[in-house]
């Protein structure tokens, strides 16, 4: 058995091929489904097999579409109540495909109708835990209903322990969930591989003893998800379809400038830095790239269904348009290139400030505000004394709530600060960057 791991980094994700060689089953794939292709392509391997462990909430599935292509068995739970045809497989369900022998075991927790899959190949065995057992934590039990969560997280605790006890302690662990993902009640561990005795070992959920403890634990630290998780178990019962990566031509600088004049949402996916020293007026920050959460924070925080325009180089372009295509924002428009000026010819080129800590406590007067846009429970655990908190992604619904005056605004490392100065200066407010790490002797 070999298992091809194919990351998303974006979304805190992992799809997996895995094979004997020969044939290959396909575990969580995501709506991009080239990765895949290619890394079959690479492997050797003929697609016979697509399996989802759960209805996603954090990313449109690419198994219908996959699954279509190869003429493959679409393994999915039957409980889960799709729309679209499928091979139905339940818990204690067997298939063989080619030398590995799949075993699928119902993992209520993260969803009602989880699966996980032990996989057998001789004397190696693998467990694909989708969003059940993570590594050092579980899936969050919070998604599907607030009405539901204390049961699903007593269903979590009691998923885990089965799942152990169904695969030997050196069985490989495989979970589609937490390496950064907000699927994940906790934070990630930092692991990029694991094994069944390890987390025996280490995974709170194995070494808490009492249920009702966990059960408290877990749930007191869940904290926010983004809200356009809220549109993809409905696209994923459905069966999406393929993505369309396709760049669009740039836009004409003349409609650019409408767009901007319009109100539309004009998104500059340049770093954060060339952001605020120049920038097209009415345009958005959401820096691209160095490791930033830019896919969960643009489909979190701007309004969802409306029409977006990029704007930044092609390759991030390209890049962006793949990210987003996996949260179902497809079909943005483009503007590309890197000098503002010249992409939207008439209209005016704005800046603000960016400033250190020892900037900002030296320069602001008395009568300015101090904006923390971290979530509830980052503010919670540490805060500047006086500092106003709205969590970012709160920010556009409650920017009449921002004090008025000059507002130096801030987050944990700058990324999410950046992305709230541009709303802030798109209102019309005169802001300033605090673009640095925070640090807890400035707290009280």
């Amino acid at each position: 058995m070999d298992v091809v791991v194919i990351e998303t980094p974006p979304l805190g994700d992992r799809s997996y091929l895995v094979h004997d060689g020969q044939v290959a089953l396909v575990i969580d794939p995501q709506r991009d489904t080239d990765r895949v292709e290619t890394a079959a392509a690479e492997a050797g391997v003929r697609i016979t097999h697509v399996a989802e462990t759960h209805l996603h909430n954090d990313y449109l599935t690419g198994g219908l579409v996959l699954a279509g292509a190869h003429g493959a068995w679409y393994l999915v739970n039957p409980a889960a109540a799709v729309g679209f045809e499928h091979r139905p497989i339940a818990d204690g369900d067997t298939v063989q495909v080619g030398r590995l022998t799949v075993k699928a075991v119902a993992t209520p927790g993260h969803t009602h109708h989880h699966l996980s899959y032990v996989v057998t190949d001789g004397d190696q065995q693998a467990v694909f835990s989708g969003g059940s057992l993570l590594y050092g934590s579980v899936g969050r039990t919070d998604l599907v209903a607030p009405e539901d969560t204390e049961q699903l997280t007593r269903d979590q605790y009691t998923s885990v322990r089965r799942l152990v006890k169904e695969a030997g302690p050196e069985a490989a662990l495989y979970p589609t969930h937490g390496f950064g993902s907000f699927c994940s009640s906790g934070p990630a561990s930092g692991a990029h591989e694991s094994t069944i005795a390890q987390q025996l070992e280490t995974n709170h959920a194995l070494t808490d003893p009492d249920e009702d403890h966990f059960v408290r634990e877990l749930i007191a630290n869940l904290t926010a998800y983004p809200s356009y998780y809220a549109h993809m178990a409905p696209a994923n019962i459905q069966g999406p379809g393929p993505a369309d990566l396709t760049v669009p031509e740039s836009l004409d600088p003349a409609e650019l400038s409408r767009r901007l004049e319009d109100g539309e949402w004009v998104v500059d996916l340049r770093n954060r830095v060339a952001f605020a020293s120049s920038h097209l007026q009415g345009s958005v920050s959401f820096e691209y790239g160095r490791g930033s959460s830019f896919t969960a924070y643009l489909g979190w925080v701007l309004p969802w269904g409306r029409q977006l325009t990029l704007v930044g180089g092609r390759t991030d372009v390209e890049k962006a348009i793949r990210d987003l295509s996996r949260i179902g924002i497809d079909s943005p428009d483009a503007a590309l290139g890197t000098e503002p000026e010249a992409l939207a010819v008439g209209t005016a080129v704005v800046s603000y400030p960016r400033v250190g800590w020892e900037e900002m406590l030296r320069q602001r007067s008395d009568g300015d505000v101090v904006l923390d846009v971290r979530r509830t429970d980052e503010y919670d655990a540490g805060h500047l004394a006086g500092a106003v908190n709205i969590p970012l992604h709160e920010l556009l619904k409650r920017m009449e709530e921002v004090p008025g005056g000059k507002v130096w605004v801030h987050c944990e490392s700058g990324y999410r600060s950046g992305v709230a100065a541009s709303l802030l200066q798109r209102a019309g407010r005169d802001v300033v960057h605090v673009d640095a790490k925070f640090r807890s002797q400035t707290t009280s």
